[in-house]
């Protein structure tokens, strides 16, 4: 390279933080394969916004082994420095041993040649294996959760991976971490309104550090980056620039396939999965409704037996569109007080798209009785419904809230008359929504279900749904 190449590069890594972390990862990893994504971009976005002062609380959510370490804690730290050699860095991991192979992964990036070109004003003045200062009085200093902070102070703390999954499941390991950093770690802020705390982890709990820190104040920013997005959504890369991701889809595809990631749900169990790697994490046995009262099968009951009914329960969006609801519509064989879900459609739909997948529905199922939820587009789907279809159109008025609704049928759940099929394609989702509920983020399949177990052998429980 000439010098004005070296010139360029230097240039380049300065202004652009995404390729100083290729630059770092390739650095810190010789010989292995870079593959670049979005999410590194919406990531750098937020941290960019932490380094001018825009920004001084920050949650980043993502599964593991998506270069968040290395983007946050090592990289990070080190531009941070390279910019403002003056900035007072402190690193904390859950466990001596991670924290040192941070600090480790950040010397070597500080000590290399192609760095200090970059950042010439970036001068080391002292380096051992917890801490690094500069000539400017600036610091990274590293420790683990728990672990002494005498002497420390900070304008930026760094928190990766404070708790450990297992450690997570322990409510006094929890609650001590949660008030390590609240009592203890943030008053070793320079200053408590603009120095700035990043947290960078996997969701491990409902109650861990991530979502003990959001719900206790309105401060914190949450960039989180499940594996499967659940919804579609415009994700900042960039100032006015946005990454429109859809539902369903991988978060790195090349790094990690739908098809691998399904497989990763099989072997982690749904629990796990939904914590760590969709950031959604399912509260121990579930809330309202519990795991251990779901029921599966293999092979569906006969329709031949006496007095069984198929019916279709609408759950309609109050409008259509990316940003709104969706519509949920779950088929069921109810026989001898027991509920067979057959099928689960949910999408967002036009209305005429409604309409007519409603229509289809109904000729591939042949329910006995469709109902559909008085209320929005459900009054005009269950208008068209009963003029063009060949079934009973039932429209059901909801005088009760959604919590209310599924709090009558957990009777139904407990006894084990509510099947699941048990390789259904969308059974991990509906799982993490029934079993979240009322925390979770959507609950449309959970009022087409409530809705639908209203529906007793003999005709719709107008008594129940009304409790």
């Amino acid at each position: 390279m000439t010098t004005h190449d070296f010139a360029l590069f230097s240039a380049i890594l300065r202004a652009d933080f995404v390729s100083f972390v290729y630059r770092c990862f390739l650095h810190l990893n010789p010989g292995a394969q870079f593959l670049p994504n979005w999410h590194i971009q919406a990531i750098a976005h937020q941290l960019e916004r932490v380094r001018r002062g825009e920004l001084t609380r920050l949650i980043i959510n993502m599964p593991p082994r998506y270069l968040k370490s290395i983007t946050v804690s090592v990289a990070f730290s080190a531009f941070l420095l390279g910019h403002a050699p003056g900035r007072r860095i402190i690193s904390i991991s859950y466990g001596d041993d991670l924290s040192a192979k941070h600090a480790s992964d950040f010397r070597s990036i500080v000590h290399a040649e192609w760095y200090r070109r970059a950042f010439p004003d970036m001068r080391i003045a002292r380096s051992t294996e917890t801490e690094l200062i500069t000539t400017r009085r600036g610091s990274r200093r590293t420790t683990s959760v728990s672990g002494t902070l005498t002497g420390l102070g900070g304008d930026l703390i760094l928190i990766d991976d404070p708790q450990k999954p297992i450690d997570a499941q322990s409510e006094a390991r929890r609650t001590s971490i949660n008030q390590w950093v609240t009592n203890t770690l943030m008053s070793r802020l320079d200053n408590k309104q603009t120095s700035a705390v990043i947290v960078v982890m996997q969701r491990v709990h409902l109650d861990d550090l991530s979502g003990f820190l959001a719900s206790s104040s309105d401060d914190w920013q949450v960039l989180s980056l499940p594996a499967i997005a659940e919804t579609d959504a415009a994700i900042p890369i960039g100032p006015d620039r946005f990454h429109l991701r859809k539902a369903g889809d991988a978060l790195h595809p090349s790094h990690e396939s739908i098809e691998t990631l399904r497989k990763l749900r099989q072997t982690l169990g749904p629990d796990v999965f939904a914590a760590q790697y969709q950031q959604a994490p399912v509260p121990a046995g579930g809330a309202m409704i519990k795991r251990d009262w779901l029921r599966y099968y293999d092979e569906v009951p006969s329709r031949e037996v006496l007095g069984c009914r198929i019916i279709q329960s609408w759950d309609t969006a109050a409008k259509n569109g990316a940003q709104n609801d969706w519509s949920v519509c779950t088929t069921w064989l109810v026989v001898d007080g027991n509920y067979y879900l057959l099928d689960l459609v949910r999408d967002r739909f036009e209305y005429p798209t409604l309409r007519d997948t409603a229509l289809e529905l109904a000729r591939r199922f042949k329910p006995h009785e469709i109902l559909v939820e008085e209320a929005s587009t459900g009054i005009a789907l269950a208008q068209e419904l009963g003029e063009k279809g060949d079934c009973f159109v039932n429209p059901i008025k909801v005088d009760h809230d959604k919590v209310g609704r599924l709090y009558v049928q957990q009777g139904k759940f407990a006894a084990g008359r509510v099947w699941f099929p048990r390789n259904a394609p969308f059974l991990a989702e509906l799982e993490m929504e029934l079993l979240t509920f009322p925390q979770s983020r959507h609950d449309d399949q959970v009022d087409s279900i409530s809705q639908a177990l209203a529906y007793e052998d003999n005709g719709y429980d107008y008594t129940m749904s009304w409790l």
